[in-house]
């Protein structure tokens, strides 16, 4: 009998792609060449609001190298329209967002003119001859100070520059504050970071005048959204638009959206009959791609003497910037507020928030998008409350967290999908030797070090579904996930998949699961993605959404694969289609596994029909859409240990732990790398990264010198572990883990360098904590600032 190959799923299976992106041979859009590309320059107000008076492009015209200028005018006169917003509140306030402004500059770095030259040193030498004459006008960049009487206006739609204003409540909280044995009172600023990308975002737009086929490359993270909304935005028929994301160097959200970038090299290309090509500075980037978090949050929170939290009261104000990105409504409500729960047994919780414009760069999704300010508040507020109970934060989350658990309904609107937060929290305290590192850090307290200990317990939630739901809510689009997988006459199988990759190693993941369903080689394998003429209509890649959804959808075309191989088999092997197994890439008669055909033969037989009866279909291909139930609720703790020295506020990260629970893992190597680099992202916010403006509106983080990234010798070496409780939402069992670090890991760090500072008797400071602010916190403690 032959051997069946050793099961794939949970193996740590080497990426795929990765020879090809190490050695230089990966295709990002900037490696794109085409004969007669011309290249874009985008002209950018320098001024965060003003009105635009009058612009002369007559130099730049004359320019030898220069092919054409276009203003907000010429592309409104061709019928280019306002970009979508990709998620609808009640109620909400919808100014246009045209891709050139056409009447004011409202942030630094919108565009209000484009260049399309020869090469692109010509077109942007071009932008220093076109004239722009602005009127400055007052600006705002405080979200809270935007809502106030007097305050500039963004917007005329937006009195106030108020968006939307959302709310959501469960039990009574007023109540729980009254009749609390204390209350925690506390103003918490989750500032606005960048995603910083290793890759700029990029296009290359090509028009057929002859068939009409417009062609998009881009750095994007969901093909089919972006040529649903370019189709919408340029007024052009939908299956008249290929859209195609090669290699891409990292999204963590910023590429979900349709940009106005690359809505103005589509119109360069179809206006002048040649390839356009756009390539974003790295100035650019920080100025014109979109922010994420900027949240300003009032909370109060209700607990009893024994550490029993029993309500929280949220106020938040979001701010936008200068323009509603795609899907900037739903991240600070529906992937904020119901997860105000989080993973404790937290009765009585509200929760209002005020969506405001402000001068600024506009703010969507970056990795973790509402989750990470959600769980930055819960933490804080789990730290705050042990404080002044002189409590272990240990202790307050064992007596809060929520017992082992299938489908349990929180109070607000979610329901979490499967989860043991007891046993990731032991777990991690396990780990780390919880009570010799307190012992640890009181006889370093007495030689005057000061180590801290942050922990952090979460909840997040991804794979969001169903469609009819996420509709009903406001989504502009389903939240299914399709693939499509087809068994070639040698058994090699292609997976096109709606869902893309940017770095997470889908590639090699979705061909892992689906070699391990069909009991064949991974080599076997081939995953195509990115190209809106090969694969089927999909969402995309976001919210952690690609393995529960995106994969789900293969592996259950595998099983119709599976129903349709097993009655092929059943004519080879000549018996009953009931007693036909399937196991180990091989078909055989139940009670006699000698009689058995392979995958592969079988696949043959679909094609080059000998035995089969010619009213079975032949081929071997199907096509599956997976539309989630459920979201599904990935989970676990985290611990940091830190060191802060007092005299200059300096923060030395001494160890990292992370425990998740992500379900089942397909690869615990890839799985590692995500936490990883989840990890390092939440920690560069804690410590490190913040985008500033002025009170002008002037960007003062503009830079890569200005803006700090976290790099590898600030960095311990992480530990990692995890637990598996398998979620009932799909037949994988799987969750998402793509955001978990990024989520986890900024309270933990805060919460450790607090703990650091409580015997100066320091109980909160706001992000990033660079030396400056502790020793500032240091020194007003002191009584000395």
């Amino acid at each position: 009998m032959v051997q069946a190959p050793e099961r794939l799923i949970g193996a740590e299976v080497k990426r795929k792609e990765d020879p090809r992106l190490i050695t230089g041979q990966g295709t990002y859009v900037d490696n794109l060449k085409f004969v007669g590309t011309a290249y874009l320059a985008i002209l950018r107000s320098p001024y965060a609001h003003a009105r635009i008076k009058r612009i002369d492009a007559s130099r730049a015209r004359v320019h030898p190298k220069v092919l054409a200028v276009f203003t907000g005018e010429d592309l409104r006169r061709d019928g280019i329209g306002s970009i979508p917003v990709g998620w609808l509140l009640p109620d909400i306030k919808l100014p246009p967002h045209y891709p050139l402004a056409v009447d004011k500059a409202r942030y630094v770095g919108d565009g209000v003119a484009a260049v399309v030259a020869e090469d692109r040193y010509s077109a942007y030498d071009a932008l220093s001859l076109i004239e722009v004459e602005y009127e400055p006008l007052p600006a705002v960049v405080d979200q809270e100070a935007a809502t106030r009487p007097g305050a500039p206006q963004v917007h005329d739609e937006a009195p106030n520059n108020i968006c939307f204003k959302f709310a959501m409540v469960a039990g009574d909280v007023n109540r729980a504050l009254a009749e609390a044995d204390g209350v925690v009172r506390q103003r918490i600023i989750n500032h606005r970071t960048s995603g910083s990308s290793v890759e700029p975002r990029a296009a290359v737009a090509l028009y057929q005048p002859a068939t009409g086929e417009l062609t998009l490359y881009n750095t994007n993270q969901n093909p089919h959204l972006i040529r649903l909304l370019l189709a919408l935005t340029m007024n052009y028929p939908e299956h008249k638009i290929r859209v195609i994301a090669p290699d891409v160097g990292g999204g963590f959200g910023t590429k979900i959206y349709l940009y106005p970038d690359e809505v103005v090299a589509c119109y360069a290309a179809m206006k002048l009959g040649r390839p356009v090509k756009w390539v974003e500075t790295r100035s650019e980037y920080l100025r014109a791609t979109v922010h994420g978090r900027d949240h300003i949050t009032d909370f109060e929170v209700a607990y009893k003497r024994d550490g029993t939290i029993t309500g929280l009261k949220v106020t938040t104000y979001a701010n936008l910037g200068a323009y509603i990105s795609p899907f900037a409504p739903l991240i600070p409500t529906f992937l904020y507020v119901p997860m105000l729960h989080g993973p404790y047994k937290l009765p009585n919780v509200s929760a209002e928030v005020y969506g405001v414009f402000t001068n600024t760069t506009p703010v969507d999704a970056t990795r973790g998008a509402g989750r990470p300010e959600a769980t930055y508040l819960l933490e804080r507020m789990v730290d705050l409350v042990a404080r002044e109970l002189n409590m272990d934060p240990a202790d307050v989350r064992r007596k809060n967290v929520l017992e082992p658990f299938e489908n349990y309904q929180t109070p607000l609107a979610f329901v979490y999908d499967s989860g043991n937060y007891p046993a990731t929290l032991n777990r991690a305290l396990e780990l780390v030797d919880y009570a010799r590192l307190r012992e640890e850090q009181r006889r370093l307290r007495e030689q005057g070090r000061y180590i801290g200990i942050g922990l952090s317990t979460y909840v997040e939630v991804t794979g969001a579904a169903p469609s009819q739901v996420a509709v009903s809510l406001g989504a502009q689009a389903g939240l299914f996930e399709s693939a499509i997988v087809r068994v070639h006459p040698t058994g090699k199988v292609t997976v096109f998949t709606g869902s893309h990759t940017h770095g997470q190693g889908h590639e090699t993941t979705f061909a892992q699961a689906i070699a391990d369903e069909f009991g064949i080689s991974i080599d076997d394998v081939e995953v195509v993605h990115g190209d809106t003429d090969a694969i089927p209509f999909g969402l995309g890649t976001y919210g952690s959404r690609s393995t529960p959804v995106g994969l789900t959808a293969a592996y259950i075309a595998g099983q119709r694969i599976i129903e349709k191989a097993t009655k092929i088999a059943a004519h080879l092997l000549e018996a009953a289609e009931a007693d036909i197994v399937f196991e180990g890439g091989r078909f055989f008669v139940r009670g006699a596994p000698e009689r058995a055909v392979t995958f592969q033969e079988v696949a043959l037989e679909a094609y080059v029909p000998r035995k089969i009866p010619a009213d079975l279909e032949l081929g071997l291909e199907a096509t599956a859409f997976f539309n989630p139930s459920n979201f599904v609720f990935p989970f676990g703790t985290h611990v940091a240990v830190v060191e802060v020295d007092p005299e200059t506020g300096q923060v030395k990260l001494l160890r990292y732990l992370a425990v998740d629970d992500v379900g089942r893992v397909i690869n615990p190597m890839v799985v590692d790398g995500q936490v990883h680099g989840g990890v390092v992202h939440g920690i560069g916010q804690a410590l490190w990264e913040q985008v500033v403006y002025d009170e002008q509106g002037n960007l003062l983080t503009g830079t890569w010198l200005d803006y700090a990234m976290p790099k590898a010798p600030d960095l311990p070496s992480f530990q990692t572990d995890r637990l598996e409780t398998p979620s009932p939402v799909n037949p994988l069992g799987v969750k998402g883990a793509g955001e978990t670090g990024t989520i986890a890991s900024t309270p933990a760090v805060v919460n450790a360098v607090l703990d650091a500072l409580a015997p100066f008797g320091v109980k909160h400071i706001d992000m990033p904590l660079t030396p400056e602010r502790v020793w500032r916190a240091l020194q007003a403690a002191r009584g000395q600032g």
